[in-house]
């Protein structure tokens, strides 16, 4: 993974908006109604095309394929393994209870099917990612990027949106996910790009899926899902991949978000370089004091969010700059890349929560941003 080593990289935290023809398609898709094969894999195929090279175009150093040919950044494995056919249910906010007016006016979102695990596990569609990677290798061949990575969900997110029917317990469905999982995570690696891997259940799943329980145990929690992580993880270098965490990519309350020194210990553990999480929105910019009293272990990168991705406003270039030399000062600049809080694009959706264009606007103002933070940081 390359470092900022004498200027601050910029990159984002994967999924970004997909043309609104191959989002309907993606929603047919979902709902097992596909109906032409070949039209839906040239469009993604000119989508991944297209959204690289409008991120080069904007500035941005470390690219992805926007998971274009995704219905959503976790819940896709459901259609490339078995054993997801049981009844499932969409995951409360938990937050948004304490105000039961404002939770009653919330317009109904496009929905994303999350049905629950009922059987055994394994691939059913092993191309599938190999289709993912030639797309991209196509992409970034056409407009090369500093550096290129792609996402695949953790055990641990798929285990929070696509519940257990099955298994005995959930370590053991835990388990089977990991060992499944890897041999995508090996595929990506092979293909010589990045690994993201996504594990927004090590912060968002304390207040979505286990609101009873203390900050505390939910630690034990997200401690074993880094182990069953690491596992899945043992055969690519730790260079060779990075993590995203959040609290959850919607505009809410979030009042009950676990504090990120809470966690950081837990994530520190995992075996990624590199790890992204939320540092631009209202409820958790405050965070980046936290690295007054942690010290980053040798050879780890962050990522912090330095655009949010739930609004239409364009962060001012200043504001980035701000944001990544408090970082910075703290962690050490070469340690630090330029993010997103979220991805633009978590599930497909014919709706948008920040307008296209107003995500590449957003990705100028971070590119911007970081060539000021590098004339600060380098002088």
């Amino acid at each position: 993974m390359k470092r900022s080593i004498d200027r601050i990289l910029t990159t984002h935290t994967g999924s970004l908006p997909r043309p609104m023809d191959l989002s309907a398609m993606l929603e047919e898709f979902d709902k097992g109604e596909l109906p032409d094969q070949g039209k839906f894999e040239s469009l993604v195929r000119e989508s991944v095309s297209k959204v690289v090279k409008i991120q080069v175009d904007s500035g941005v150093d470390v690219v992805s394929d926007g998971e274009q040919g995704k219905v959503g950044y976790s819940t896709y494995v459901r259609h490339r393994l078995t054993g997801f056919e049981g009844e499932g249910s969409a995951t409360a906010r938990s937050d948004w209870a304490d105000f039961p007016e404002a939770i009653a006016r919330l317009p109904r979102p496009s929905t994303v099917s999350r049905p629950a695990c009922d059987g055994p596990i394994d691939w059913k569609d092993r191309e599938a990612v190999q289709r993912d990677i030639a797309n991209f290798k196509a992409a970034v061949s056409a407009s090369p990027p500093a550096e290129a990575f792609m996402t695949a969900a953790s055990p641990g997110v798929i285990a929070h949106f696509l519940l257990n029917r099955y298994f005995p317990t959930r370590e053991a469905y835990l388990a089977r996910l990991a060992d499944v999982m890897k041999e995508e995570y090996n595929a990506i690696h092979q293909a010589g790009f990045l690994l993201q891997v996504d594990c927004p259940d090590l912060a968002m799943a304390r207040h979505l899926m286990f609101p009873e329980i203390s900050n505390q145990d939910f630690v034990k929690i997200a401690e074993a899902n880094i182990e069953v992580l690491n596992h899945a993880l043992s055969d690519i270098p730790p260079e060779a991949v990075r993590m995203h965490l959040c609290w959850g990519n919607y505009e809410g309350p979030h009042h009950r978000d676990i504090p990120i020194e809470e966690i950081l210990g837990a994530v520190l553990k995992a075996r990624p370089q590199a790890f992204s999480f939320e540092g631009a929105n209202p409820r958790h910019e405050h965070e980046w004091e936290v690295f007054k009293n942690v010290k980053l272990p040798d050879g780890k990168i962050i990522i912090p969010g330095v655009l949010d991705s739930t609004t239409n406003y364009i962060e001012h270039p200043k504001l980035v700059a701000q944001r990544i030399v408090r970082y910075a000062e703290l962690v050490g600049k070469e340690n630090v890349i330029a993010g997103s809080d979220c991805g633009f694009g978590t599930f497909a959706r014919t709706n948008y929560q920040v307008e296209p264009e107003i995500v590449w606007a957003k990705f100028r103002a971070m590119a911007e941003g970081a060539r000021l933070a590098t004339e600060q940081l380098w002088g």
